[in-house]
């Protein structure tokens, strides 16, 4: 009785894992949560008091399906003095959550049979969004060190979309200026579009981010992917972005409009107060995201577990050496410690898995000693 889109996708490891978590939890288990990728910060009271000052002022109404003009001209801004991008609001949608962007995105551009590249691993909800579209996904693994992947072996000439995430998500690698040029050659030479999913970019330690739609020939080919989630711990806002060439942006407003409308009318006026306000609590944020990655790294190397070069976003992905779905099943149940399997993320990490280091320091060492304790009893 369900439609083919439904039934083309699976539900999120990710939620799966974290709902079991939470039902344990509720049990009176001590769970370690290591599973979501989801800040553990507040968000600032600056934020917060911009959304309820809006409220206050009867802010609470219907908006423009691509988002209030304030907003959309704050992100202009933000693209040219931070990311050196000449877009203007007419290149921008603003919507619920960086995810219904790319929902919209690949429901507008991807017809029936034609191929998107991701990198193996990659997110969960791209080959969802793929699927559902009607398009198919092609895999490509990364090299050894995961800041390459040979593209080129790949494309078709079915191919209509390269999807990059960097810093990534599951593997916290950032991807050298080398690749994005490779990609970027992939993407002219064959007229590809890339979407560009930015929206770990102010969670770096090593290495910058740079965006490839400021590469030559990628402004009419990148669809660039932000937020406010991960950036200013406004998960449960909803508040994203795509920037695009306008018939693309066009195209999103479509569905938005018949779908979600627009995004929360308050929330919006606290995105404007986000990304036109102070920025210097992210500072110490991206310090303390560091101090918890190298205390990770440490007792990974410790516990002699490989894993990819966390440079950013706050995510580790490990080899564990064992199919991974069984491994976090076990964790879960006999150390109460929720992670996630690399087998959601693609093909070829079958045993691998994630861990999220958004928590507590007192999290990451409990977790490593009960890691310790769960392998040696292996």
């Amino acid at each position: 009785m369900m439609s083919r889109r439904v039934n083309a996708v699976s539900p999120s490891a990710t939620l799966r894992i974290s709902e079991s978590a939470k039902k344990l939890r509720r049990e009176g288990k001590p769970v370690i949560d290591m599973s979501v990728g989801e800040p553990d910060f507040p968000t600032p009271s600056f934020i917060i008091e911009s959304a309820y000052k809006a409220m206050k002022e009867g802010k609470v109404f219907y908006t423009p399906t691509k988002g209030i003009p304030e907003l959309l001209e704050a992100i202009s801004e933000k693209l040219k003095r931070e990311n050196n991008l000449d877009y203007t609001p007419e290149n921008i949608i603003v919507t619920p959550g960086a995810k219904y962007a790319i929902y919209e995105a690949i429901m507008s551009v991807i017809d029936d049979g034609e191929e998107v590249i991701l990198l193996d691993p990659s997110w969960v909800t791209y080959e969802a969004c793929v699927q559902m579209a009607g398009g198919r996904v092609v895999w490509v693994p990364h090299d050894e060190g995961f800041e390459s992947a040979p593209i080129e072996e790949y494309v078709s000439s079915k191919t209509k979309m390269i999807i990059l995430n960097s810093p990534s998500n599951p593997l916290g690698v950032v991807y050298p200026e080398s690749f994005l040029r490779k990609v970027r050659d992939l993407a002219v030479d064959e007229d590809i579009l890339v979407m560009s999913d930015e929206v770990y970019e102010k969670i770096i330690f090593e290495g910058e981010h740079k965006s490839i739609a400021s590469l030559d020939g990628m402004f009419e080919r990148t669809i660039l992917i932000n937020g406010l989630s991960k950036t200013y711990s406004m998960t449960g806002w909803r508040l994203g972005y795509a920037v695009a060439r306008e018939d693309i942006i066009k195209a999103m407003a479509k569905i938005q409009s018949h779908s979600v409308s627009h995004p929360t009318s308050f929330v919006q006026y606290a995105g404007v107060t986000a990304i036109k306000g102070d920025q210097s609590f992210l500072k110490d944020i991206v310090e303390e995201f560091k101090y918890r990655r190298d205390m990770l790294m440490k007792g990974l190397d410790e516990l002699g577990l490989k894993y990819a070069p966390p440079k950013g976003a706050f995510y580790m992905f490990v080899d564990v050496e064992r199919d991974s779905m069984e491994f976090c099943q076990e964790f879960l149940e006999k150390e109460y410690v929720a992670t996630t399997p690399g087998s959601a993320f693609g093909k070829s990490y079958q045993t691998w898995i994630r861990i999220s280091y958004a928590t507590s320091r007192e999290n990451i060492r409990d977790m490593l000693a009960r890691l310790e304790k769960f392998l040696k009893a292996q």
